[in-house]
């Protein structure tokens, strides 16, 4: 009885094995190999070193591509060809060739190779080492963003961090390029309670700018719009370690700073190599004694415009972020078993992707909130985790919407990475699993195994591929999987890049069709609600042809401190650029929606750069008003026969104004244009500590509160002016221009004074009016006719005397 039982059993599982659905049908890539041609691999040959592979897809470039296992290939057409093992050139000698970690970077490979980075430009098939790391490193993390034409999107292609893995944070270092990796610069975390110093470029000379970002003892002052406004004094005065705090659009940015600061905050200068660009990137001095335990990676979230630090401390992890308000806590901890491979997914959305052999979480929120992927190994049989559902992870694939994971079981899954999301489905029926063999996405839906296959004739590798269609593997019945609800998701704003100013607002607008019957929830959602706030509203829009209702959604965009409805603890600086993702999908999307992609844009809250200065608004002809930035005006040729109209008192300044004279002394080399929205610190402000001691100097800031005018001297001419914004809540541009005005009727003083002309001329016309008025009027008197016939007797005498007038009779 038994026997029959086994026999029954072992020929049921081989009739729904043969009943299965066929995931991949397998073909080898092999090219160039009709010649024999030699090829030889040249230098150390390279090796992962991990026992499992992996497979990095460049984001933007889809036929770029890394393979990482026992031999190393790269590829630039999506592994259609035979390839030889990547391998290090002669010139490069290294103690154990074996790569730890790699990272596409724009247009260059890194590698860690025997704890060193080295830079391969894959477009000019040069190999570097990279400068300015002095200590062992393990792992270099870095993003890539495809929306080209825009500056900011390069800087988050060039931005990596080194660091050395599991290192104790009171000890670690940390480096940061924004070179793509040539060039780093050592960069120190901070916590709470450390103090923030700012010295460069900061129009005055005093020790720096002191801010504790969690707002203890009285290192800060708390001001509007979540901006916290610091007090001048030594930082030693604050009791707290320092660090440089200059910051551009999203970006670190590494300081000059004086000697000052090097002795009170034991800051290292160090000067950027060639094209490292030292005001793009960021130099921190500070104490890790805070931070306990390990160091789990260092990530840029550029979707929170936030530098995360990952610590794991006895069986536990949590992100640390470094800038407000998410510096004041630590994100939530979660289990911390093995040694977690951390995925950031194309698009700067903030999904992240934690996995070991027995582990797969994912995060949507940068790390915020962490939980573990559920399983589905049946329609009905559902696990809460992958090490609950008892399978070995080999390795893992994702894009920005999709996640695949290849199992050891001989199985693979797939789910969806929307807003919510979905839980992993289980495909099964075919031996797809080897040792080598490694899961990438080459579209939306399709899937591919790749496995290297060596030759033993020839160096070169061939490729195994076995591609298959998600769509078509969902569609059978077998999987239950429901049609998914909606038909339609569109909008215009998907896959773009936009930018809000200060004060600027954006409209989008979306398309969605659901299915007859169906009535799905759409969902917008926005990566940094600290800095971008929406408002979404919903209606009706007319019927399709087939009697479907369509559904219009306009998003509206703004900064979140100017919808007046977030608390300052929430909101980000309003004086730093920061980065968001607006995200639309459907809630509780099926899993069978595959080509029904979430509809996503990057919106760069910083500088627009159509943004234009206009210092007087007019429309049709007519003046309307001054702009009320606050701008400064500086003669370019030198030519200083000009003044204000306001000094320091009548500007009703509570401190001692900036004027150009000290600013062009701090700035330096950076003359004579170095006075902008960064260092320029309003008189007005009451956290502003300066005291009003010159009360009587000019008043050198235009527009804003006050109605300063430029006075000009008695010259006639042309003047050159360059034209700053310095108003920090204008614009995040750096707004300058250049003008001219030419004075004119301007004439030059008389040495007579005044009065001495006045008083005679006044007298002279007084006399002839009056003479105008009373000769007539004498004439007809007494007297008047005998003065009148004593000149006519005068004048017959001379007649007769002078010879000309007798001629004339």
């Amino acid at each position: 009885m038994l026997v029959l039982m086994l026999v029954a059993a072992a020929t049921l599982r081989l009739c729904l094995v043969a009943g299965a659905r066929q995931l991949c049908r397998i073909h080898t890539v092999r090219t160039g190999k009709v010649f024999h041609v030699s090829q030889q691999i040249q230098g150390d040959h390279l090796y992962f070193s991990s026992g499992t592979p992996r497979l990095i897809k460049h984001p933007c470039k889809k036929n770029t591509a890394l393979y990482l296992g026992r031999q190393i290939f790269f590829t630039r057409d999506n592994f259609k060809s035979s390839l030889l093992p990547l391998s290090l050139p002669t010139s490069i000698k290294v103690g154990i060739p074996e790569v730890t970690s790699a990272h596409i970077a724009g247009s260059v490979l890194l590698l860690v190779v025997d704890q060193k980075v080295y830079v391969y430009d894959y477009e000019a098939n040069s190999w570097n080492a990279s400068i300015g790391i002095e200590h062992p490193v393990s792992h270099i993390s870095g993003d890539n963003c495809c929306y080209s034409g825009h500056p900011f999107c390069v800087d988050i292609s060039n931005s990596v961090f080194a660091y050395l893995h599991g290192d104790q944070i009171s000890q670690t270092n940390v480096y940061f390029s924004n070179t793509r990796g040539y060039t780093f610069q050592k960069f120190a975390y901070e916590r709470q309670g450390l103090c923030r110093f700012s010295q460069s470029r900061c129009g005055h000379t005093g020790p720096g700018w002191v801010l504790n970002p969690k707002g203890l003892v009285s290192c800060k002052k708390r001001r509007g719009h979540g901006e916290t406004r610091t007090e001048k004094r030594p930082c030693e005065d604050a009791g707290r370690p320092c660090r440089g705090a200059a910051t551009s659009q999203g970006m670190p940015r590494i300081t000059g700073h004086h000697q000052e600061l090097e002795e009170r905050c034991g800051v290292a200068s160090s000067s950027a190599s060639a094209g490292a660009g030292s005001a793009n990137t960021r130099l921190l001095a500070s104490t890790k004694a805070e931070l306990a335990g390990s160091l789990g990676g260092v990530f840029y979230f550029h979707s929170l415009s936030q530098v995360g630090l990952l610590l794991i401390d006895q069986g536990k992890a949590m992100f640390s972020y470094s800038e407000h308000p998410l510096n004041r806590s630590l994100g939530l901890p979660f289990d911390y078993n093995g040694t977690l491979d951390i995925l950031i997914t194309p698009g700067q959305k903030g999904i992240l992707i934690f996995w070991f052999e027995k582990s797969l979480l994912v995060s949507g929120n940068a790390g915020q909130l962490v939980y573990p992927v559920p399983v589905d190994e049946e329609p009905r049989i559902s696990y809460s985790s992958v090490s609950e559902a008892n399978v070995t992870i080999h390795n893992i694939a994702a894009n920005q919407n999709e996640l695949a994971v290849l199992t050891r079981e001989n199985s693979l899954y797939y789910g969806s990475l929307g807003i919510l999301p979905s839980s992993l489905i289980k495909f099964s029926g075919q031996n797809i699993w080897s040792q080598e063999a490694a899961v990438m996405f080459t579209d939306v839906g399709q899937l591919e195994i790749l496995t290297p296959l060596p030759d033993p004739m020839f160096p070169a590798f061939d490729f195994q591929r076995c591609p298959m269609n998600v769509q078509e593997i969902l569609m059978d019945p077998q999987l239950q999987v429901d049609v998914c609800k909606v038909e339609l998701l569109q909008g215009e704003f998907d896959n773009k890049m936009y930018s809000i100013d200060m004060n600027s607002k954006l409209q989008l607008t979306a398309l969605m069709i659901p299915r007859p019957g169906r009535s799905p929830v759409p969902l917008a959602m926005v990566s940094n609600p600290h800095s971008l706030g929406l408002q979404v509203a919903i209606y009706e829009d007319g019927y399709t042809y087939d009697g479907n209702t369509k559904h219009r959604l306009n998003i509206s965009l703004r900064q979140q401190h100017h919808w007046g409805r977030a608390n300052p603890n929430f909101t980000s600086s309003i004086k730093k650029p920061t980065v968001s993702t607006i995200t639309l999908d459907v809630a509780n999307k099926e899993i069978s929606c595959v080509d029904l992609k979430p509809l996503t844009a990057l919106i760069s809250v910083g500088c627009d750069q159509e943004k234009k200065i206009v210092i007087q608004k007019w429309r049709e002809g007519k003046f309307q008003e001054v702009t009320k930035a606050e701008f400064v005006l500086l003669e370019v040729n030198g030519l200083f026969t000009y003044t204000y109209s306001l000094t320091a008192q009548m500007a009703l300044c509570r401190s001692q104004p900036q004027n150009w004279t000290t600013i062009l002394e701090s700035a330096g080399d950076k003359r004579p244009f170095a006075w902008d929205r960064e260092n320029y610190i309003s008189c007005h402000d009451p956290d502003n500590d300066a005291p009003l001691r010159w009360p009587d100097v000019p008043y050198q800031i235009l527009g804003g509160p006050t109605a300063n005018k430029v006075i000009f001297d008695q010259r006639n001419g042309i003047y050159v002016f360059f034209l700053s914004i310095v108003d920090p809540y204008y614009s995040y541009c750096h707004l300058e221009t250049t003008f001219s005005v030419y004075v004119y009727g301007a004439l030059p003083p008389s040495i007579i004074p005044t009065t001495v002309t006045i008083i005679p001329l006044i007298m002279a016309m007084l006399l002839s009016v009056w003479s105008a008025y009373m000769i007539p009027k004498l004439l007809h008197t007494e007297k008047g006719l005998r003065l009148k016939e004593f000149w006519m007797n005068l004048c017959r005498r001379l007649r007769n005397l002078c010879p000309c007038f007798q001629g004339r009779r």
